[in-house]
């Protein structure tokens, strides 16, 4: 095999018998995780979205101007971009636009709330398992899947 060779292949497991749970779940784990991301962060823009103004003060501080434009746009983001990566639709732009919201977030309470990593780890799971989608797409258990086309 070359440097040029990507294997598919997983390794196999320790305990053999094992591989009967893990790959029939596999997909399932994967949707599971994706639905759950999307949703948590439908309900973490709620309250957004339904005044997405009322971040104006905050993501201005942050140093986003003018706040009028940033703060609908973060209402949307997380709201709207919950509901396709939960669906599995567009799912890889939805989830990169979430990735830097959530990348904004680990600057916000990392560096200018100074509270360091204790701050910021959520806010850094969070981008991570949004990273893991902005670059995967969505498996066979989503609207992309069913069109057959994801970006």
């Amino acid at each position: 095999m070359t440097d040029a060779t990507v294997s598919t292949s997983r390794p196999r497991a320790i305990l053999p018998a094992l591989e009967k749970i893990y790959l029939p779940l596999d997909t399932f784990a994967e949707t599971l995780l994706r639905v759950l991301c999307g949703v948590l962060l439908v309900t973490h823009g709620y309250g957004k979205i339904v005044n997405p103004f009322g971040a104006v003060g905050m993501v201005e501080s942050l140093g986003f101007y003018p706040g009028v434009f940033w703060s609908p746009l973060l209402a949307a983001t997380e709201f709207f971009g919950g509901i396709l990566i939960a669906i599995g639709l567009f799912t890889r732009p939805a989830a990169f636009a979430a990735t830097i919201v959530l990348l904004v977030t680990v600057y916000f309470h990392g560096i200018v709330q100074g509270e360091g990593l204790g701050g910021a780890e959520k806010s850094i799971l969070w981008a991570a398992i949004l990273f893991f989608f902005a670059i995967r797409g969505a498996n066979s258990q989503s609207v992309d899947a069913k069109l057959g086309k994801q970006f």
